[in-house]
């Protein structure tokens, strides 16, 4: 009986086995990147990257030191380890999900590189032409100690980084908040804007979609129907708003 049971299913377990060995290698999860905004952490992003994770991707939420460096160095530091998490865990295609800063580092990283290797990207209150707070407050004493280099290059004249990056050649959805919790940051800037950044600003050419939704920029990141956006974009490439725009000029990707 033993041998009889030996050669029926000893086969089929070694089979087993050696399959359970290779799974990390044949069916790695597409990878998502999570870059957080300026002055903040990788745990503001907590809840994306739990949120993310249950969905089958595996997440690199990436720290950076967000107010040590300038944009062009931020940029390699923090989307280089993301790549490189994503790398060492075999984890393909890549998306991005990035909050404010985080957004202009992908865009610069990405201005002069293939972007071959990106699948998707959603970007929630990007300055992606600056912010008229930073032209109105970066000559008062401190704000450079708070906000760091990089802080001092989101303004919206033309020769601020943010409108020297040009347009976008990756497939990207962006999320604009259109409430703010700070009326005097507010006053510096056009309505609708979420306390931070306008919501026009958020606007870059080349984005496949858009969407504004009632959410502060502060807590874009950790909104549930702003995460609930965020997998259907990354899932789809289209958010799931009845207020979102799609077939936007200049869109190439689709």
């Amino acid at each position: 009986m033993k041998k009889r049971w030996m050669r029926y299913y000893a086969p089929w377990l070694l089979g087993l086995l050696l399959c359970g060995a290779y799974t990390p290698l044949s069916w790695a999860d597409e990878c998502v990147i999570l870059l957080h905004g300026l002055a903040r952490s990788a745990s503001s992003m907590d809840e994306l990257a739990t949120k993310l994770t249950a969905r089958g991707y595996y997440v690199a939420n990436i720290d950076y030191p967000s107010r040590e460096k300038p944009i062009s160095e931020l940029s390699a530091i923090a989307v280089s380890a993301g790549l490189e998490a994503c790398a060492h865990h075999q984890a393909t295609p890549v998306n991005f999900v990035t909050h404010s800063l985080g957004g202009i580092l992908v865009r610069h990283y990405y201005q002069q590189r293939s972007t071959a290797e990106v699948k998707r990207v959603v970007m929630l209150g990007p300055p992606n032409h600056g912010s008229e707070v930073v032209d109105n407050l970066k000559e008062l004493p401190g704000y450079e100690l708070l906000n760091g280099p990089a802080g001092m290059e989101l303004g919206t004249g033309e020769e601020a980084l943010p409108n020297r990056l040009g347009g976008v050649r990756f497939d990207l959805g962006v999320i604009a908040g259109t409430q703010s919790i700070n009326p005097i940051l507010s006053s510096f800037l056009p309505n609708p804007n979420d306390g931070k950044v306008s919501v026009e600003s958020t606007r870059v050419e080349g984005m496949c979609g858009f969407v504004a939704l009632p959410v502060t920029h502060t807590f874009l990141m950790r909104n549930h129907q702003v995460i609930a956006e965020v997998i259907h974009y990354l899932e789809t490439g289209r958010f799931a708003s009845p207020l979102a725009e799609e077939a936007l000029p200049g869109c190439e990707i689709r």
